[in-house]
């Protein structure tokens, strides 16, 4: 590939980048719009007929490594294993 070409990718890449960051916040918007009526009617669950909507409390465990590594600096240091990965930015 050529660097016009590449040139040419980029701009295609930076206008499907902003169209997605678009549609992302119109995605967020009507979420809210959705969560904030289930709240005022107070459901968890709304069944639409053709598609049911939940909007539930959930709970769950984490570790917390900030507190562990503090507690046990050693022990965290024995277990943190070194990962390699490629990282794709156009600035």
């Amino acid at each position: 590939m050529k660097n016009q070409e590449i040139r040419n990718t980029v701009a295609e890449l930076q206008d499907l980048y902003a169209k997605a960051d678009e549609l992302k916040a119109q995605i967020v918007e009507r979420e809210q719009a959705i969560k904030d009526e289930m709240d005022s009617r107070e459901l968890e669950v709304l069944d639409l007929g053709n598609v049911i909507i939940r909007f539930t409390n959930i709970l769950s465990n984490r570790f917390d490594t900030t507190a562990f590594k503090k507690l046990h600096n050693d022990l965290y240091n024995t277990f943190l294993k070194q990962v390699a990965s490629r990282r794709f930015a156009i600035a």
